[in-house]
């Protein structure tokens, strides 16, 4: 039971994607203290008090620079730090460096939290919430990563453009990785209630579903050819993840986190799939209806994501 008088979050990492999360959270008024921590304390500084003389045009928020010792009464602490792929890096290469950098915040956060909930930003995405889930010893409910939350948010964006439809009629997932081998269930994908093929037939809109699952694989390379970087979506994502969490909605949203044995051989891997979000994480995760070719797809993105876990850990 929530027994604090304020709500307080903490952004670990005050680059791009930091800062719009921190913004964002200003903005939607998700906590009225906003704490940002970052190895560079003047650009973390920076972004705080940029963000911070912005309140007096809307809600009284308190913004501002920290250190790891403002995780001990933080309500959910967000980990965005690590580095951008580089040219003729491995992706392999890139994981090792992410890794050790969230491994090294998460002993810090864990110093002065007791039980605390994370959500894990940096990339790659799945792999750095494993690694923070094993280096903090929580309980799997409590390790969150934003998974599949952007792709699919993603996906139902290109469909409402295809279908000329509200975003919000529809209800379509991505669910795997948080990456290549990510999977668009459209199978049971569903535009205001009806079934997808069903809306599609009855509006005489052929869907090419190779090139939409394509298209949004592809959406945040698009993105980061034509402006170098994004961080407005993920910002949005996030938010909407912390939104569901403070307010205890309990809501249904495709987040990673490590699955249980009731997955069978997806067990041990950290994974998206739909998940009830509440005050205390993961409440529960749910094996979406898909096809025979969608299952397939699945099961191959659970084993990269194992297989890739084993080499980070080896190197």
């Amino acid at each position: 039971m929530r027994n604090t008088h304020r709500d307080k979050i903490v952004v670990v990492g005050a680059g791009n994607v930091g800062e719009a999360i921190a913004y964002t959270l200003m903005v939607r008024v998700q906590a009225n203290d906003i704490v940002l921590i970052d190895v560079n304390e003047d650009r973390a500084k920076g972004a705080a008090i940029d963000i911070a003389h912005g309140t007096s045009f809307h809600k009284q928020v308190w913004v501002r620079q920290g250190g790891y010792e403002e995780c001990r009464d933080a309500q959910i602490i967000i980990i965005t730090a690590g580095i951008a792929r580089k040219p003729g890096q491995t992706r392999l290469e890139l994981a090792k460096t992410n890794v050790s950098i969230v491994k090294s915040i998460t002993e810090n956060i864990m110093k002065y939290a007791e039980n605390p909930l994370i959500l894990v930003v940096s990339n790659p995405a799945d792999i750095t919430t494993m690694a923070v889930l094993e280096t903090s010893g929580l309980p799997a409910n409590r390790v969150i990563g934003s998974g599949t939350s952007l792709d699919t948010a993603r996906l139902r964006y290109n469909l409402s453009a295809r279908l000329h439809v509200n975003v919000e009629d529809i209800q379509a997932y991505i669910v795997g990785e948080h990456g290549d081998s990510q999977v668009a269930v459209f199978s049971s994908a569903t535009v205001g209630g009806f079934p997808l093929e069903e809306y599609a037939s009855q509006t005489g809109v052929v869907l090419d579903k190779e090139e939409l699952a394509e298209h949004t694989k592809n959406g945040g390379a698009e993105i980061i050819g034509l402006k170098g970087a994004t961080f407005y979506g993920v910002a949005m994502a996030v938010s909407t993840i912390v939104e569901t969490i403070m307010k205890d909605d309990s809501a249904i949203l495709p987040v990673a986190h490590r699955l249980d044995d009731s997955f069978g051989a997806w067990a041990g891997a950290v994974v998206s799939l739909p998940c009830r979000v509440g005050w205390e994480g993961v409440e529960a995760a749910f094996q979406i209806p898909m096809n025979e070719e969608e299952e397939k797809a699945m099961n191959h993105s659970v084993e990269l994501l194992k297989e890739f876990w084993v080499q980070v850990k080896e190197q």
